[in-house]
């Protein structure tokens, strides 16, 4: 991998879970996505497309037990195969901001690309964490996954919901609001000389 191909693949096989996973950071957000999880399919999907990142994921699991193993190991790859596409991360905006609607749902996500894991999740409502969207994937999920991006992908990321009261306009706003913040973070900017951080390193 290089800065200029900005891609990776990341393969992970536990007695939990098979991923294999590559994505193109300089996409057009393409998105062949089959994680055996169908809603978490359309998350992700929604992520690929709305951060311009072209997405192939082939996942199976034990979701006979529970999609949770499945969604997190997702995320552990999907964190885990940003962080070596962004390789040293000269030349990045590095920070990107976005707020997103969708219907009555609205949420804003922040994004650092610093190489320092940390997510500040809230504003969920009551109850959210417990609901099964599409009679599979429980709220609980959200903040799960999002834990499991930003900490491989070394990244601090804020994600607030503003407002919503379906549960999956909350969830989808959620996907779409980190998608067009990490989009805007990752970008190359023609006016970044290096990395940008005044260590020297991200």
């Amino acid at each position: 991998m290089t800065t200029a191909e900005r891609t990776a693949r990341v393969q992970r096989e536990t007695s939990e879970s098979s991923i294999d996973l590559s994505l193109d950071l300089n996409g057009t957000g393409a998105a062949d996505i089959s994680t055996s999880v169908p809603f978490f399919d359309h998350l992700l999907t929604a992520f690929a497309k709305h951060s311009l990142t072209d997405l192939r994921v082939r996942a199976t699991g034990d979701i006979e037990i529970d999609v949770h193993h499945t969604v997190e190991d997702v995320g552990i790859v999907l964190g885990t195969a940003i962080r070596q596409a962004l390789g040293d991360k000269s030349g990045i905006a590095r920070f990107g901001d976005a707020l997103v609607p969708l219907d009555e749902a609205l949420v804003q996500s922040v994004v650092d690309i610093s190489g320092r894991p940390y997510l500040v999740h809230s504003g969920e409502p009551a109850g959210f964490e417990f609901h099964l969207i599409g009679g599979h994937f429980t709220g609980s999920m959200l903040r799960h996954v999002f834990e499991a991006i930003t900490f491989a992908a070394g990244l601090t990321v804020h994600i607030t919901v503003l407002g919503g009261r379906d549960p999956h306009h909350i969830a989808e706003a959620e996907f779409k609001s980190f998608a067009r913040a990490f989009r805007a973070a990752k970008a190359l900017d023609p006016l970044v000389s290096g990395i940008p951080s005044t260590k020297g390193a991200l």
